[in-house]
């Protein structure tokens, strides 16, 4: 709550001698025990955004821009969050409940190991991956080479604690997460530009990509380039690691296949569960080489940096049960048809290959992505601009997900930006 009304300030919707809500009006309005709302004031008043005037109430202090006095009443604090269109949010059909419930039952009714279960993962979960793998990825591995993480960026940390020293080349824009876990392991970023060949790789430890689906952007990594890549890593003697992470979700043509089919020697695989089950699940898959499996193992089994076995657990059963085939094939015909309504309303503004998953690129000028960012907020929703991706080359335009929100949040989305582009045409 102070966030937002500092927010109202900073960007002069709330101006200088503006009189706020009483914290029990405002804590009424919005459902709220008392004292949220009086921490809330009593903290931007310690930080000199409102204050207190005995008798009278709490008023704006400071302002973001100079405004004239104004007669016309302030604005009602709205202290409700933005609903976030993101590109990681999956609709989940909600028709298929009683299975996902049926699985915890399970988890509940069973016996969890003594000590410290396996650091690789519970084997029956690592057959079942593999199986999936093979079933819907083209992916032959023996349930031995896959090991359960606690989602990508674990899988990710583990590939390059495996490694020898060298920087990281990272798709430009691409996944903010991955930037971070590799600056975090204490290694260089190196930015390889999105969509473009990568012919030189030299000083990298390994090269992260999304070649299903090209994130931020959307399209997958053509033939040649993949070929190109391949033929750089092996070169440099690097590491590609594909993050393959929503690669079921495809309706326009069958799902691409994994980086990995081609030279499973030279390339990690990182698979997950967030896109097909829920991000907060925390679970993943990972396939290295055979040369960087051991020394990951005995790491893994001294630092107990293994996945929950309750939600390993579950995840198995939703596995053998059928559940995670069916909310990917509902989430399927929900993405498509969202996507054509995309498709319609912003027409060549959605970029090439992006008619896959759970989000659109949209590109747009700079202006006009602000102006579009700015008229979805006034409607509740909160889009991410594209630039939040890039890193050496200015990108613009907005990453437009459409997991994570009801039909008519995306309509208000795609009236909101349809609205900034026919203002700034």
């Amino acid at each position: 709550m102070a966030d937002r009304i500092r927010t109202l300030v900073t960007r002069g919707v709330l101006v200088r001698g503006d009189r706020l809500p009483s914290s029990r009006a405002l804590a009424a309005e919005l459902g709220v025990a008392r004292t949220v709302t009086e921490q809330a004031f009593a903290q931007l008043v310690a930080e000199g955004w409102l204050e207190g005037r005995c008798g009278a109430g709490t008023f704006v202090a400071a302002s973001g821009r100079v405004a004239a006095p104004r007669r016309t009443p302030p604005p009602r604090v709205d202290a409700s969050p933005l609903v976030r269109l993101d590109a990681g949010t999956p609709w989940i059909d909600p028709r298929h409940v009683a299975l996902w419930r049926r699985a915890w039952r399970e988890v509940a009714a069973s016996e969890p190991p003594r000590g410290y279960d396996d650091a690789r993962g519970l084997p029956a979960l690592r057959a079942a991956v593999a199986e999936r793998l093979a079933r819907t990825r083209g992916l032959e591995v023996d349930p031995d080479d896959v090991r359960i993480t606690a989602g990508t960026t674990d899988g990710l940390r583990h590939v390059l604690a495996a490694l020898g020293p060298g920087a990281v080349g990272v798709e430009d824009p691409g996944y903010r997460a991955a930037v971070a876990v590799v600056r975090a392991s204490g290694r260089r970023v190196r930015d390889l530009p999105a969509l473009e060949p990568v012919r030189e790789l030299d000083g990298c430890a390994a090269a992260y990509v999304t070649p299903a689906h090209q994130h931020p952007l959307g399209p997958p990594m053509p033939g040649a380039h993949r070929l190109a890549l391949l033929e750089a890593a092996r070169r440099a003697d690097t590491l590609v690691v594909e993050d393959d992470y929503d690669s079921e979700l495809r309706y326009d043509v069958a799902p691409i296949p994994a980086l990995t089919t081609l030279d499973p020697a030279r390339v990690a695989y990182l698979g997950t569960a967030s896109k097909s089950v829920a991000p907060s699940l925390r679970l993943g898959w990972l396939v290295v080489p055979a040369g960087l499996q051991e020394p990951r193992d005995h790491h893994r089994a001294r630092t107990h940096e293994v996945a929950s076995w309750p939600v390993q657990r579950a995840m198995l059963v939703l596995l053998r049960d059928g559940y995670v085939d069916r909310v990917v094939r509902a989430a399927r015909r929900v993405y498509a048809e969202r996507a054509s309504r995309v498709a319609q309303a912003l027409g060549p503004l959605v970029g090439p290959g992006s008619a896959a998953g759970m989000y659109v690129c949209v590109g747009l000028d700079e202006a006009t992505a602000d102006a579009a960012r700015a008229a979805a907020a006034r409607a509740g929703l909160e889009i991410p601009p594209l630039s939040d991706y890039a890193r050496s080359r200015p990108r613009h335009g907005l990453v437009l997900g459409f997991g994570g929100c009801t039909d008519a949040q995306l309509d208000a989305a795609l009236e909101a930006i349809a609205s900034a582009v026919s203002a700034g045409s």
